[in-house]
């Protein structure tokens, strides 16, 4: 889109870092389950996911969660599958309670992966995690719960924010799954620039600057979207492979961004300008969608990218939640 090219730079000394400038513009969150990092960045927020989850526990100085992990349940009775699956719940909540002691903000923990096309399921994994939460002295408006963004995700959705547990919709890659989650008023959600860029690449074997990255553009015409038709679902974009489609979207809602994308910006001092705003959004010629079931499978389905990365993205978060319960699994 084109209607964010003439906005003035962020008004900002120029000793001033990237990271700084774009905390002015943007909500800045880091996408990490290290809160090493958490410090040394000062986000507003957290997110983490399974892959995330699983590279922090393996690191030594995380040991002693998933040690507490497994003792608070090695009599629980349970055995096997269910035991490795009650540990993992709550070493994602001790993992967010200890990110809630840095951030000021919210933390995002995520679902199982393959309980993405269970309603049901889904909703009583988040009444759980926030019920875990409560019991560690956290309240829910500080937890975002992560649901995939399929149609069953989205229904979970409507139901657990009307009881006030608040959802951050992940595996988002498509206008359709954007337009689905703000009818049924999920708190935000998290379109994945870089992973719409790596399909667009390998399809076609191009390179795209900054401005034209499909991963960005997307972003943009949600955002737009959602400014337009005044819905109040934030806009969260994630996933980024490079600084050049942070700062194509600066402006945005939040923007959850990489330890190693957060240091980049933080050891530059360019000027960072605003791309997006509220008036400019509401100016962009888009027609609203209305959806239900067939509708939005029938969407989804006519966008062979959203389609291909929104499944590819559960196996790949599942199969590093199963690493994850291996991992504990060696430890017992």
């Amino acid at each position: 889109m084109s209607q964010v090219a003439e906005i003035e730079p962020a008004k900002a000394e120029k000793t001033t870092n990237q990271l700084d400038q774009l905390k002015r513009l943007t909500k800045v969150v880091a996408d990490t389950g290290d809160y090493g990092v958490l410090k040394q960045y000062a986000p507003q927020d957290a997110t983490t996911n399974p892959s995330l989850i699983f590279k922090a526990a393996e690191m030594p100085g995380y040991k002693p969660l998933v040690d507490k992990a497994i003792a608070d349940n090695q009599a629980s009775g349970l055995s096997g599958e269910p035991l490795l699956r009650q540990i993992v719940d709550d070493l994602l909540v001790l993992f967010g309670t200890e990110i809630l002691k840095i951030v000021p903000g919210r933390v995002s923990t995520e679902t199982d992966a393959d309980l993405a096309f269970d309603t049901d399921a889904l909703i009583a994994k988040a009444r759980k995690f926030i019920a875990l939460y409560l019991k560690k002295g956290i309240a829910r408006e500080r937890v975002l719960i992560k649901l995939a963004s399929t149609w069953e995700g989205i229904r979970a959705a409507e139901t657990l924010q009307r009881e006030g547990i608040n959802c951050n919709m992940t595996l988002l890659f498509s206008l359709a799954q954007a337009a689905a989650c703000a009818q049924v008023n999920a708190k935000l959600i998290s379109p994945f620039v870089g992973r719409i860029l790596d399909w667009y690449k390998a399809k076609t074997g191009k390179d795209f600057a900054p401005s034209e990255d499909p991963g960005v553009t997307s972003v943009k015409e949600i955002y737009s979207y959602y400014k337009k038709f005044d819905y109040k679902t934030e806009v969260m974009g994630a996933s980024f492979r490079n600084k050049g489609e942070v700062l194509e979207l600066a402006g945005c809602d939040l923007l959850t961004i990489s330890p190693n994308l957060l240091a980049e910006l933080q050891s530059s001092s360019d000027p960072v300008r605003p791309k997006l705003t509220p008036d400019l959004a509401r100016e962009c010629e888009i027609d609203r969608l209305d959806l239900n079931e067939a509708k939005f499978r029938w969407l989804l389905n006519e966008n062979a990218m959203a389609t291909d990365k929104l499944s590819d993205g559960i196996r790949i978060f599942n199969a590093d939640a199963v690493k994850l319960r291996d991992y504990i699994s060696k430890q017992i």
